[in-house]
């Protein structure tokens, strides 16, 4: 039984490490406006060490960076809002606990609790 649990552990975690997060940002600017969105890879990390995980914190961020800001420099204030709500909602996604820790230490916690249970 326990063998089971094991083998479907692994199994979860190589998902984990193998998926592709991709988030998007809705933008109510327009109401004909694409969503936008930015495919984030992390297959390649060890997502549950300090640095895998601070690795694709960074790879979030700045794919939340790019989706959010569209040039508008008059406009930084909601590509800052954008930028906290995309990253939130992708680590939230991703669920990963050791990623989950890192954000909450990087942004001085969380108000909206992320579910990171593994």
């Amino acid at each position: 039984m326990s063998s089971n649990v094991t083998t479907l552990s692994r199994v979860s975690v190589a998902f984990a490490t193998a998926m592709v997060l991709a988030f998007a940002v809705v933008s109510n600017a327009h109401a004909d406006e694409q969503v936008r969105s930015e495919t984030v890879k992390f297959g390649d990390l060890d997502v549950g060490s300090p640095s895998g995980a601070e690795t694709l914190y960074k790879r979030i961020h700045a794919a939340a960076v790019r989706v959010c800001f569209d040039g508008d420099l008059v406009r930084l204030t909601a590509v800052h809002a954008c930028t906290k709500e995309a990253e939130a909602r992708a680590i939230e996604k991703v669920n990963l606990p050791q990623l989950t820790a890192f954000y909450q230490m990087k942004t001085g916690g969380q108000k909206q609790p992320l579910i990171a249970t593994r």
